[in-house]
């Protein structure tokens, strides 16, 4: 969530998150020195952790002008906004053309994107007082260390620290900083080249065999073996925490649309801008915009992450293009 001070007066909130007793009282502290909320913006079509708070956002802060990337949908059947818990007197679809308060922000549209089941969309935002980019999943910038809330509770960290089923990791900074690494692999290629999967007669032998199982979490299950490299894919991803677009969005959504996306990024690249928060993971990210384009160079035919960590991804799209789920890539 980015929350922008207008200049008017006032705020504008993109990309709400659920509004906690935390999240509400940091927003009061706001409210008391800038005035209230007076536009929330709902970027993308796409990305449950993005729409479902934005109705409940809305109906707190209620004199807020509610604006929605314009292709919503719902699965398995097309709702009104306003069954969608979104407060059908206050909500527009936003457009190009149509959009708040457009001497302050520019608004450029990616979409839609055809997906079979339903599209993929995205509106960023140029603030062009402070020169700040504003994107929801499109880019995003991978730290080197787990972000402070994931700290909170560590035991995930320390569970993809572990090398085999019975190792005993014990709690340190260089250990959560190694389960993370692993964690933004998974999370990124779902089953990067570097960590081979055991199989299912091995995974329980060594849950069977390995001590204080409970505490380990999901019963002593480790199916996992790394490769003594791996830690090689995860600098390759991470690429010095500049801009990148996530593997999943490369392998199964923009390259299906490669012309319009690039013409999208092509356009963004000519804005002013030195600053870019993306709605995940490491923000703000001091860049350019020319490093803001240069992340999707893939679509032109030049790889910026190591094609074997691809791999599951590429089946995976395969399977989609083979059964007809989704458009095929281009």
């Amino acid at each position: 969530m980015t929350v922008v001070k207008l200049r008017s007066g006032g705020l504008l909130v993109y990309a709400p998150v659920a509004p906690t007793p935390e999240c509400v009282a940091l927003m009061e502290e706001l409210i008391a020195q800038h005035g209230e909320v007076k536009q929330i913006i709902l970027p993308t079509v796409s990305g449950l952790e993005h729409k479902v708070y934005v109705g409940p956002f809305a109906r707190r802060f209620k004199t807020a002008q509610v604006w929605v990337a314009p292709h919503q949908w719902s699965f398995p059947l097309n709702l009104p906004l306003s069954w969608l818990g979104l407060p059908g007197s206050r909500t527009k679809r936003l457009s190009e053309t149509e959009a708040p308060l457009q001497g302050e922000f520019s608004y450029a549209i990616l979409g839609p994107i055809d997906l079979g089941l339903g599209p993929f969309e995205e509106v960023a935002m140029l603030h062009h007082d402070s020169g700040t980019l504003l994107v929801t999943d499109t880019v995003l910038a991978i730290p080197e260390e787990p972000p402070a809330i994931v700290n909170t509770a560590p035991q995930a960290l320390l569970f993809h620290a572990r090398d085999h089923a019975g190792h005993r990791v014990q709690d340190s900074p260089a250990n959560r900083i190694k389960g993370w690494k692993r964690i933004a692999l998974f999370s990124f290629y779902f089953r990067p080249d570097r960590a081979q999967v055991t199989s299912l007669k091995t995974a329980l032998k060594d849950a069977k065999d390995a001590d204080d199982r409970t505490a380990r979490g999901y019963f002593g299950l480790f199916p996992f073996q790394w490769q003594s490299d791996w830690e090689t894919s995860f600098h390759a991803l991470r690429r010095n925490g500049e801009l990148i677009v996530a593997p999943i969005l490369q392998a199964l959504i923009l390259n299906r649309a490669p012309k319009e996306t690039l013409e999208w990024a092509d356009r963004i690249a000519q804005w002013s801008f030195h600053r870019v928060i993306p709605c995940h993971l490491q923000s703000p990210v001091e860049t350019t915009p020319a490093a803001f384009r240069q992340a999707f160079v893939f679509l032109e035919g030049k790889p910026t992450l190591p094609e074997a960590d691809f791999s599951l991804l590429r089946q995976i799209g395969g399977g989609l293009d083979r059964l007809g789920i989704t458009p095929k890539s281009k």
